[in-house]
């Protein structure tokens, strides 16, 4: 997990042992931070035919668990070539409900995966909104259908900006930035093994700042807005509030505190 949340984990268990810049020291030294990657496969094709729907959850303040479903597709680097991961996330717990890794982009894995998050959450979704990209997977009839006969609403980015499913994109970047970037796979029997573990860890382990420390199963059984204690950088506009984030996001982020 990134530096401040283990250093949260660490000053959870033992108060006071260390301050966070000299947590991030020990960090830099042994090569221990997380460093993003930029993405370099295509999972995406929106150039189809078939029907497009709105976009239902913009401006939408959740308040509960299965209230809005987001579902993207990553993919996964092995030996025998690429591997994909096809997801549903519950909107406001970011826990993981469904899903399934296949060797294809293909809808059948996609299915596959809406109806593991369906069988996981268990109870009545009528009203639950899914929103998703425009790929064709989630386009095509049958995807289509299993959302509709569950009474589920359908939502769609409109113009191919990633904030417009930035929940479904930042969890495909904490499975893959934080574990399944720096490991070896030799094929998709040896991924699917590692990316259970991974989910596992993810939904019940890893705190998220999103949720005021708390992880993804926890959050999930609560109700009312999470109190976030991270900034939205893409709203700094003013002058000096660039000025903060550029020295914020290049400086380490170093405080004052004293070892």
């Amino acid at each position: 997990m990134g530096g401040r949340k283990l250093w949260h984990e660490i000053n959870d268990a033992h108060p006071g042992l260390i301050s966070r810049d000299k947590l991030f020291d020990i960090l830099d030294k042994y090569h221990l931070k997380v460093h993003r990657r930029k993405r370099g496969v295509r999972t995406t094709w929106s150039a189809n035919w078939f029907h497009r729907f709105p976009n239902l959850i913009k401006e939408m303040v959740l308040t509960a668990a299965n209230q809005v479903w987001v579902s993207d597709i990553t993919y996964i680097e092995t030996e025998a070539g690429f591997v994909y991961l096809h997801l549903v996330t519950d909107a406001y717990s970011k826990k993981i409900m469904g899903w399934c890794l296949s060797p294809s982009l293909h809808a059948e894995a996609t299915i596959q995966a809406l109806q593991m998050a369906i069988r996981n959450a268990g109870c009545n979704l009528k009203g639950l909104i899914h929103h998703s990209d425009r790929g064709c997977q989630y386009c095509c009839e049958k995807y289509v259908k299993l959302l509709q006969d569950n009474g589920i609403e359908i939502s769609m980015t409109q113009d191919g900006d990633p904030r417009d499913n930035a929940i479904a994109e930042r969890v495909n970047g904490i499975l893959k930035s934080e574990w399944l970037y720096d490991e070896h796979f030799r094929g998709y029997e040896d991924a699917l093994k590692r990316v259970a573990q991974v989910i596992n860890l993810y939904n019940n382990k890893r705190p998220h700042l999103s949720l005021n420390y708390k992880t993804p199963a926890q959050a999930y059984f609560e109700t009312g807005e999470q109190v976030r204690v991270w900034k939205n950088y893409y709203k700094a506009n003013k002058p000096e509030e660039v000025a903060y984030v550029i020295a914020e996001l290049t400086s380490g982020c170093r405080t004052s505190a004293t070892y």
